[in-house]
């Protein structure tokens, strides 16, 4: 399972520049509406497209591996 670190970023980027990061600053910033930012930091299987994760990781300045975490799913029974 591939596990967007979106909350992650908008917190450290946050603290960063001393105010607080919204979707709403996302999507002004990456064009990305408010709804699938909320879909991509709430909903595991949400699909993200390319152009998301690149957006995402122009707007905050790390790469794929920092946007992204790979949790092995659990054996099957």
């Amino acid at each position: 399972m591939v596990i967007i670190n979106l909350k992650q970023l908008m917190v450290k980027k946050s603290a960063q520049g001393k105010r607080r990061i919204y979707y709403k600053d996302i999507s002004e910033a990456t064009g990305i509406t408010i709804s699938t930012l909320s879909r991509i930091a709430n909903e595991p299987k949400h699909n993200i497209s390319k152009d998301h994760i690149e957006k995402l990781c122009a707007y905050f300045g790390v790469t794929p591996d920092e946007l992204m975490t790979i949790i092995p799913d659990p054996p099957e029974k």
